[in-house]
């Protein structure tokens, strides 16, 4: 390691919506902090110009102490267009709020890279590619999802020219003209289809489903019988995403194995609203099969599709995006050794956390889609930033907590 640096409080690896929020709340409390990351970069530069959110607006802030600068601020403030439900909000905007956020909140976001974390005396050292060493009292990993994609092994067995992760698009206009057969059923699935379909491509979406299941649009407007029936949420609506939206705390309490399942299926795929009328007859769909067999000849993606009763068809592209999303598994974050992982307690590659986030390797916590498996599905979502700011902060501030 490097140089050692002047030790600090609290080091926050990641600078998207859990990080920053996290971060701002800290500072509050007046705790000595440094934070490591590129501003919103996934949202930036790993998601497609043009997309929207499918989270509505009122669930898509960033959160500082007393929820001053929220989306709906901002957008009154640049006046920009904005409602709490029904307006989809494009990634350009989002990216731009969570960078004004920063800038109000958190301007002394470092953009370096983490290297190494290792346990020490006096805490941790972390170390950063520059070659300076940081000692801290305790660490947040807030790293989102930058580590965990997932692509089937079918599929990575491909050249990487033929196949590629949807994270890994900023742009689509090099599809114009193209045919592209996109994996998957769920959200950026259909995002990336109808955007594809818009740059000019010839779009294929294959997925193991038999109906795309798409949201249904918010009801702007609603008695109070359906207000009380099927309450909307930050997770959109009915009683069991009130829970999991309202109550992470007590999702933590629940057997090990229904959490592990409510997160697996509670928001299982489901393109946003908007989406369907861009897609349905300007794409063709492949659904109810499965990818048995893919390889390149004649320098294009030959893909043998299945359906359950063995039926099976070719479908020859010249790309496959996988829009197959992301699991969690420690192991892929690469500044985390093998000696703090083997002494952390997990389960299925996922950290086991207390009420406060700390991991069982003490003052060491983890945020964001790493805490779903203990806290719920909301974790997955920017909307999950504000009791995971609040919590946190206030533990480590010491200050009294309650559940």
């Amino acid at each position: 390691m490097g140089v050692l640096s002047k030790g600090i409080d609290v080091a926050i690896i990641g600078a998207g919506p859990y990080g920053l929020s996290t971060a701002a709340h800290l500072k509050a409390y007046g705790r000595d902090l440094r934070i490591f990351g590129s501003p919103m970069s996934t949202w930036i530069t790993r998601m497609p110009k043009g997309m929207r959110l499918k989270s509505e607006g009122f669930a898509s802030s960033l959160y500082d102490p007393g929820s001053t600068f929220t989306l709906a601020a901002y957008c009154e403030r640049e006046r920009l267009p904005y409602a709490d439900l029904g307006l989809p909000v494009p990634l350009e905007r989002f990216s731009s709020y969570g960078l004004a956020f920063q800038q109000r909140f958190v301007p002394e976001v470092e953009d370096k890279l983490v290297v190494s974390v290792a346990r020490s005396s006096a805490g941790f050292e972390i170390g950063l590619q520059d070659g300076e060493t940081v000692a801290a009292r305790r660490v947040i990993v807030a790293v989102g999802l930058v580590y965990f994609e997932r692509v089937p092994p079918l599929l990575s067995a491909l050249p990487p020219e033929f196949v590629t992760h949807s994270s890994r698009h900023n742009s689509l206009d090099g599809f114009k003209g193209r045919e592209v057969a996109i994996i998957g059923a769920g959200a950026s699935a259909l995002e990336y289809a109808a955007l594809l379909h818009e740059a000019g491509a010839r779009v294929h979406v294959a997925a193991r489903t038999r109906t795309i299941q798409f949201n249904d649009p918010p009801e702007i407007s609603r008695p109070l019988w359906k207000r009380v029936g099927d309450p909307m949420t930050g997770l959109g609506p009915g009683w069991k995403s009130l829970f999991c939206a309202s109550a992470p705390w007590l999702f933590r309490r629940l057997p090990e194995e229904m959490r592990l399942r409510f997160v697996q299926r509670l928001l299982g795929p489901a393109p946003a609203w908007f989406v369907k009328s861009q897609t349905v007859g300007n794409v063709q769909f492949h659904l109810g099969v499965s990818v048995t067999r893919a390889s390149v000849r004649n320098n294009r993606v030959s893909l043998e599709l299945s359906d359950e009763t063995g039926v099976q068809k070719t479908l020859v592209t010249d790309h496959v995006i996988a829009a197959t999303g992301y699991k969690v598994d420690l192991r892929r974050v690469t500044f985390l050794g093998s000696k703090l992982l083997s002494a952390m307690r997990c389960v299925e590659q996922t950290p086991v956390l207390s009420p406060y986030f700390e991991s069982s390797v003490p003052g060491l916590y983890f945020v964001g889609t790493s805490s779903a498996n203990t806290f719920g599905p909301v974790m997955r979502f920017a909307f999950g930033a504000r009791y995971t700011a609040e919590r946190l902060s206030r533990h480590i501030a010491g200050r009294a907590l309650a559940a």
